[in-house]
Protein backbone atom coordinates (compact mmCIF):
# COMPACT_ATOMS: atom_id res chain seq x y z
CA UNK A 1 0.00 0.00 0.00
CA UNK A 2 2.78 2.21 0.90
CA UNK A 3 4.65 1.32 -2.33
CA UNK A 4 1.13 2.32 -4.32
CA UNK A 5 1.16 5.89 -2.00
CA UNK A 6 4.44 6.46 -3.07
CA UNK A 7 4.20 5.82 -7.04
CA UNK A 8 0.85 7.96 -6.81
CA UNK A 9 2.78 10.95 -5.57
CA UNK A 10 5.59 10.61 -7.41
CA UNK A 11 3.44 10.24 -10.69
CA UNK A 12 1.65 13.51 -9.23
CA UNK A 13 5.22 15.13 -8.84
CA UNK A 14 6.74 14.61 -12.65
CA UNK A 15 3.25 16.05 -14.18
CA UNK A 16 3.24 18.93 -11.85
CA UNK A 17 7.05 19.34 -13.11
CA UNK A 18 6.19 18.71 -16.70
CA UNK A 19 3.17 21.51 -16.27
CA UNK A 20 5.36 24.06 -14.70
CA UNK A 21 8.29 23.35 -17.20
CA UNK A 22 5.84 23.95 -20.08
CA UNK A 23 4.23 27.30 -18.41
CA UNK A 24 8.35 28.80 -17.93
CA UNK A 25 8.37 27.95 -21.75
CA UNK A 26 5.96 29.89 -22.55
CA UNK A 27 6.61 32.77 -20.44
CA UNK A 28 10.13 32.36 -22.07
CA UNK A 29 8.57 32.99 -25.64
CA UNK A 30 6.44 35.49 -24.60
CA UNK A 31 9.13 37.38 -23.11
CA UNK A 32 11.37 37.05 -26.71
CA UNK A 33 8.31 38.00 -28.55
CA UNK A 34 7.88 41.17 -26.77
CA UNK A 35 11.49 42.07 -27.16
CA UNK A 36 11.02 41.09 -30.65
CA UNK A 37 8.13 43.52 -31.12
CA UNK A 38 9.89 46.34 -29.09
CA UNK A 39 12.75 45.97 -31.04
CA UNK A 40 11.31 46.09 -34.35
CA UNK A 41 8.73 49.36 -33.24
CA UNK A 42 10.55 51.69 -34.19
CA UNK A 43 12.01 50.50 -37.52
CA UNK A 44 8.11 49.58 -38.53
CA UNK A 45 6.74 53.03 -37.73
CA UNK A 46 9.65 54.71 -39.09
CA UNK A 47 8.78 52.59 -42.12
CA UNK A 48 5.63 53.73 -42.09
CA UNK A 49 6.27 57.44 -41.60
CA UNK A 50 8.34 57.07 -44.65
CA UNK A 51 5.58 55.27 -46.90
CA UNK A 52 2.92 58.64 -45.52
CA UNK A 53 5.66 61.46 -46.69
CA UNK A 54 6.33 59.12 -49.80
CA UNK A 55 2.50 59.27 -50.43
CA UNK A 56 2.33 62.95 -49.40
CA UNK A 57 4.62 64.21 -51.77
CA UNK A 58 3.74 61.75 -54.78
CA UNK A 59 0.13 63.07 -54.51
CA UNK A 60 0.88 66.14 -53.96
CA UNK A 61 -1.99 66.80 -51.43
CA UNK A 62 -2.53 69.85 -49.94
CA UNK A 63 -4.11 68.64 -46.59
CA UNK A 64 -3.24 65.57 -44.35
CA UNK A 65 -4.72 62.43 -44.75
CA UNK A 66 -7.08 60.98 -42.27
CA UNK A 67 -5.22 58.37 -39.59
CA UNK A 68 -3.48 55.55 -40.97
CA UNK A 69 -3.58 53.60 -37.61
CA UNK A 70 -5.24 50.97 -36.21
CA UNK A 71 -8.06 49.66 -38.55
CA UNK A 72 -7.11 52.03 -40.92
CA UNK A 73 -4.60 51.14 -44.27
CA UNK A 74 -1.43 51.31 -43.19
CA UNK A 75 0.53 53.95 -45.43
CA UNK A 76 2.83 51.57 -47.12
CA UNK A 77 -0.38 49.76 -48.05
CA UNK A 78 -1.78 53.06 -49.43
CA UNK A 79 1.49 54.08 -51.20
CA UNK A 80 1.22 50.53 -52.95
CA UNK A 81 -2.37 51.06 -53.88
CA UNK A 82 -1.19 55.11 -55.17
CA UNK A 83 2.06 53.85 -57.21
CA UNK A 84 -0.34 50.95 -59.12
CA UNK A 85 -2.81 53.22 -59.58
CA UNK A 86 -0.89 56.00 -61.56
CA UNK A 87 0.64 53.17 -63.55
CA UNK A 88 -2.07 51.31 -64.62
CA UNK A 89 -4.44 54.02 -64.95
CA UNK A 90 -7.52 52.23 -63.90
CA UNK A 91 -11.09 54.25 -65.09
CA UNK A 92 -13.28 52.47 -62.41
CA UNK A 93 -12.16 51.35 -59.21
CA UNK A 94 -14.44 49.79 -56.54
CA UNK A 95 -13.71 49.44 -52.83
CA UNK A 96 -14.65 47.48 -50.08
CA UNK A 97 -15.26 49.99 -46.88
CA UNK A 98 -13.90 53.44 -47.59
CA UNK A 99 -11.39 55.92 -45.52
CA UNK A 100 -8.44 57.31 -45.80
CA UNK A 101 -7.84 54.93 -49.28
CA UNK A 102 -10.51 56.41 -50.58
CA UNK A 103 -9.15 59.95 -50.92
CA UNK A 104 -5.59 58.41 -52.31
CA UNK A 105 -7.48 56.70 -55.19
CA UNK A 106 -9.63 59.78 -56.09
CA UNK A 107 -6.60 61.93 -56.05
CA UNK A 108 -5.06 59.37 -58.46
CA UNK A 109 -8.11 59.73 -60.54
CA UNK A 110 -8.22 63.39 -60.46
CA UNK A 111 -4.23 64.02 -61.44
CA UNK A 112 -4.36 61.34 -64.25
CA UNK A 113 -8.05 63.60 -65.31
CA UNK A 114 -10.31 60.62 -65.61
CA UNK A 115 -11.88 57.92 -63.83
CA UNK A 116 -14.25 57.31 -60.93
CA UNK A 117 -14.08 55.71 -57.32
CA UNK A 118 -16.79 53.38 -56.12
CA UNK A 119 -16.47 53.22 -52.27
CA UNK A 120 -19.22 50.31 -50.41
CA UNK A 121 -19.53 51.33 -46.88
CA UNK A 122 -21.92 50.02 -44.31
CA UNK A 123 -21.03 52.06 -41.60
CA UNK A 124 -23.29 55.03 -42.26
CA UNK A 125 -21.49 57.55 -40.16
CA UNK A 126 -18.34 56.08 -41.36
CA UNK A 127 -19.62 57.13 -44.71
CA UNK A 128 -20.09 60.41 -44.00
CA UNK A 129 -16.98 61.19 -42.56
CA UNK A 130 -15.54 59.97 -46.02
CA UNK A 131 -17.33 62.19 -47.83
CA UNK A 132 -16.16 64.99 -45.73
CA UNK A 133 -12.85 64.27 -46.07
CA UNK A 134 -13.49 64.15 -50.15
CA UNK A 135 -15.02 67.35 -49.86
CA UNK A 136 -12.06 68.62 -47.73
CA UNK A 137 -9.49 67.56 -50.58
CA UNK A 138 -11.32 68.81 -53.24
CA UNK A 139 -12.02 65.07 -54.38
CA UNK A 140 -16.18 65.00 -54.05
CA UNK A 141 -16.08 64.68 -57.98
CA UNK A 142 -13.77 61.72 -58.54
CA UNK A 143 -15.29 59.14 -55.88
CA UNK A 144 -18.42 57.97 -54.59
CA UNK A 145 -19.11 56.70 -51.32
CA UNK A 146 -21.83 54.24 -51.75
CA UNK A 147 -24.10 53.49 -48.29
CA UNK A 148 -24.17 49.61 -48.47
CA UNK A 149 -25.47 48.08 -45.70
CA UNK A 150 -24.67 43.86 -45.19
CA UNK A 151 -27.47 41.90 -45.91
CA UNK A 152 -27.66 37.86 -46.42
CA UNK A 153 -25.80 36.52 -49.49
CA UNK A 154 -26.37 33.09 -50.22
CA UNK A 155 -23.23 32.15 -51.64
CA UNK A 156 -21.44 28.57 -52.31
CA UNK A 157 -24.79 27.00 -50.32
CA UNK A 158 -23.49 29.25 -47.59
CA UNK A 159 -25.13 32.63 -45.73
CA UNK A 160 -23.31 35.80 -45.77
CA UNK A 161 -23.28 38.89 -44.17
CA UNK A 162 -21.55 41.44 -46.61
CA UNK A 163 -22.46 44.54 -48.34
CA UNK A 164 -25.17 45.73 -50.76
CA UNK A 165 -24.57 46.12 -53.94
CA UNK A 166 -27.60 47.41 -56.08
CA UNK A 167 -25.90 50.79 -55.87
CA UNK A 168 -23.11 50.14 -57.82
CA UNK A 169 -23.66 50.95 -61.44
CA UNK A 170 -25.03 48.14 -63.86
CA UNK A 171 -22.55 47.09 -66.30
CA UNK A 172 -19.14 47.84 -64.08
CA UNK A 173 -15.80 46.91 -65.73
CA UNK A 174 -13.86 47.14 -62.60
CA UNK A 175 -10.40 48.13 -63.04
CA UNK A 176 -8.94 48.00 -59.70
CA UNK A 177 -10.63 45.89 -56.66
CA UNK A 178 -9.45 46.94 -52.67
CA UNK A 179 -10.42 44.71 -50.47
CA UNK A 180 -10.13 46.37 -46.77
CA UNK A 181 -13.90 45.41 -45.52
CA UNK A 182 -16.20 44.34 -43.68
CA UNK A 183 -14.54 44.37 -40.40
CA UNK A 184 -13.35 40.68 -39.52
CA UNK A 185 -16.12 41.21 -36.27
CA UNK A 186 -18.79 40.69 -38.44
CA UNK A 187 -18.19 37.44 -39.72
CA UNK A 188 -15.52 34.05 -40.18
CA UNK A 189 -13.52 34.88 -43.37
CA UNK A 190 -15.72 38.04 -43.47
CA UNK A 191 -14.25 39.37 -46.39
CA UNK A 192 -14.89 36.05 -48.67
CA UNK A 193 -18.16 37.21 -50.54
CA UNK A 194 -16.18 40.32 -53.03
CA UNK A 195 -14.37 36.79 -54.77
CA UNK A 196 -17.60 35.42 -56.32
CA UNK A 197 -19.96 39.28 -56.36
CA UNK A 198 -17.16 41.40 -57.51
CA UNK A 199 -14.75 39.08 -59.87
CA UNK A 200 -16.91 38.46 -62.50
CA UNK A 201 -17.41 42.20 -63.39
CA UNK A 202 -13.14 42.35 -62.98
CA UNK A 203 -11.90 43.89 -66.27
CA UNK A 204 -9.20 42.47 -68.02
CA UNK A 205 -5.99 43.20 -66.40
CA UNK A 206 -7.45 44.07 -63.54
CA UNK A 207 -6.13 44.24 -60.11
CA UNK A 208 -7.48 43.41 -56.98
CA UNK A 209 -5.95 44.26 -53.72
CA UNK A 210 -6.42 42.33 -50.22
CA UNK A 211 -5.56 44.16 -47.11
CA UNK A 212 -4.78 42.29 -43.69
CA UNK A 213 -2.97 39.49 -45.70
CA UNK A 214 -1.17 38.18 -43.37
CA UNK A 215 -4.15 37.43 -40.94
CA UNK A 216 -5.60 33.60 -40.96
CA UNK A 217 -8.67 34.26 -42.20
CA UNK A 218 -7.29 36.18 -44.80
CA UNK A 219 -4.98 33.33 -45.89
CA UNK A 220 -8.00 30.92 -45.57
CA UNK A 221 -10.02 33.25 -47.74
CA UNK A 222 -6.84 33.31 -50.39
CA UNK A 223 -6.97 29.61 -50.65
CA UNK A 224 -10.15 29.71 -51.03
CA UNK A 225 -10.19 32.01 -53.94
CA UNK A 226 -7.45 30.57 -55.17
CA UNK A 227 -9.16 27.29 -55.44
CA UNK A 228 -12.76 28.37 -57.04
CA UNK A 229 -10.69 31.19 -59.32
CA UNK A 230 -7.91 29.70 -60.34
CA UNK A 231 -7.66 31.89 -63.24
CA UNK A 232 -6.81 35.21 -60.71
CA UNK A 233 -2.76 34.91 -60.34
CA UNK A 234 -1.83 35.90 -56.65
CA UNK A 235 1.04 37.07 -54.84
CA UNK A 236 1.98 38.55 -51.97
CA UNK A 237 3.61 42.02 -51.63
CA UNK A 238 5.01 43.41 -48.30
CA UNK A 239 3.09 46.12 -46.20
CA UNK A 240 2.91 45.88 -42.91
CA UNK A 241 0.09 43.95 -42.12
CA UNK A 242 0.17 41.91 -45.35
CA UNK A 243 -0.89 42.85 -49.24
CA UNK A 244 -2.26 40.41 -51.29
CA UNK A 245 -3.05 41.07 -55.36
CA UNK A 246 -4.51 39.33 -58.00
CA UNK A 247 -4.17 39.81 -61.31
CA UNK A 248 -7.03 38.76 -63.88
CA UNK A 249 -5.50 37.71 -67.01
CA UNK A 250 -2.21 39.87 -68.22
CA UNK A 251 -1.15 42.84 -66.81
CA UNK A 252 1.41 45.23 -68.83
CA UNK A 253 5.14 43.86 -67.97
CA UNK A 254 5.96 47.32 -66.96
CA UNK A 255 3.54 47.40 -64.25
CA UNK A 256 4.62 43.89 -62.88
CA UNK A 257 8.22 45.09 -62.70
CA UNK A 258 7.26 48.03 -61.01
CA UNK A 259 5.26 46.29 -58.30
CA UNK A 260 7.97 44.11 -57.73
CA UNK A 261 10.86 46.78 -57.44
CA UNK A 262 12.22 47.00 -53.53
CA UNK A 263 10.59 49.34 -51.83
CA UNK A 264 12.54 50.99 -48.43
CA UNK A 265 8.99 51.25 -46.89
CA UNK A 266 7.72 48.01 -47.14
CA UNK A 267 8.34 45.16 -44.14
CA UNK A 268 9.39 41.91 -45.01
CA UNK A 269 6.81 39.21 -46.46
CA UNK A 270 4.89 37.56 -43.70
Amino acid sequence: MTDLITAILLAAYLVLCTWMLHKVRLIHLLVHQLRDQADSSPAVLFRQLEALDGLQRELRLEHSLPPTRGWAGSPDFLLTLARHARLAQPQVVVECSSGASTVVLARCMQLQGAGQVYSLEHDAAYAAQTRAELARHGLSAWAQVIDAPLRAHRLQGETWPWYDTDHLPAGLEIGMLVIDGPPQATGKLARYPAGPLLFPRLAPGAAVFLDDAARPDEQAILRRWRSELPQLRQSLLSCEKGCARLVKDSMPEEILAQSRQPHPTLAPLH
